[in-house]
């Protein structure tokens, strides 16, 4: 329900009517008001799912972060099973757009 982006406006083309009508579908707060008024979680059970979501959150981090960067070209690699013509003409396109760069300083 936020922005896109980091700078994205959404009150220019969002009203706050609208928001508010989506905030009351979220299907997050509706469980969590489910399981609370069924007694079937209480505070400390929410807390510990919070926690557990911000440890796993951050571990998710490091092991991305520790990833080798993939080779930009890659992007190609699956898109469709069994690849297609075009996507085939368009990997050769970028492949010759990334070599020119090679042995250049930048």
């Amino acid at each position: 329900m936020g922005a896109h982006t980091t700078s994205d406006d959404p009150t220019r083309y969002r009203i706050a009517s609208e928001v508010e009508a989506w905030q009351a579908k979220d299907p997050i707060a509706r469980m969590k008001a489910f399981l609370t008024r069924q007694q079937i979680a209480d505070a400390d059970f929410f807390a510990s799912v919070d926690e557990q979501a911000r440890t796993e959150s951050v571990h998710l981090r490091e092991r991305v972060l520790a990833m080798p960067n993939p080779e930009p070209v890659t992007m190609f690699d699956h898109v469709y099973p069994n690849g297609s013509p075009e996507l085939d003409e368009q990997r050769a396109q970028f492949s010759s757009y990334m070599e020119s760069f090679e042995g250049s300083a930048h």
